[in-house]
């Protein structure tokens, strides 16, 4: 099963990953965490990351495509493979469906994680206030939700328009999600 989890900061993506990850038996991968460990390991791609990184700037989406094409050659991601974090916009959406043809591993499915802005602000002040974390307001997780719905939305709508899209209802117990994700994936999964 090769699928991508969509939904705005807070929806639950990464939880949902993991869970996922052991359910289906295909890694989890996300592009911030390939990003933080090429940085560490010193590798090429990590090297021109971490130098972007320092001056203030965002990395390419070359350098994170390079990255997420290395990580998705390791054997453990030949049956397929849960990407969280990427794509964030239309650009990396067409970026990553010809890396995954040339590769020979096109997307089965996109799942959408649907959960009301206001409860993902509730989510994220609790989860900041249980880690003494002052960077996530409520004006700024406004903002974080703002930005997502401009620059990140569009992937969501052209999944729709190729027929990959599914929309999950993301709120509730952690397994009931989990349940529901199954339950939209491809019968071939």
């Amino acid at each position: 099963m090769r699928l991508v989890l969509l939904g705005a900061p807070g929806s639950g993506k990464g939880t949902q990953a993991e869970l996922l990850k052991g359910e289906l038996g295909i890694p989890h991968v996300s592009t911030g965490d390939l990003l933080r460990a090429a940085v560490k390991a010193g590798t090429p791609l990590g090297i021109e990351a971490k130098a972007v990184m320092d001056a203030g700037q965002l990395v390419s989406d070359a350098i994170v495509l390079g990255m997420l094409e290395d990580r998705l050659a390791h054997a453990d991601a030949t049956k397929g493979f849960i990407l969280d974090g990427y794509p964030r916009n239309v650009a990396q959406c067409e970026a990553l469906e010809t890396l995954l043809a040339r590769i020979g591993q096109p997307l089965e499915v996109a799942i959408k994680l649907d959960v009301p802005s206001e409860l993902i602000v509730d989510r994220i002040a609790g989860r900041a206030a249980a880690q003494g974390r002052k960077d996530d307001t409520p004006e700024t997780v406004r903002e974080r939700l703002r930005v997502y719905a401009e620059q990140t939305e569009p992937v969501a709508r052209h999944f729709a328009q190729i027929g990959k899209l599914k929309v999950v209802d993301g709120v509730g117990d952690l397994a009931e999600v989990s349940q529901r994700i199954l339950g939209a994936l491809p019968q071939s999964a």
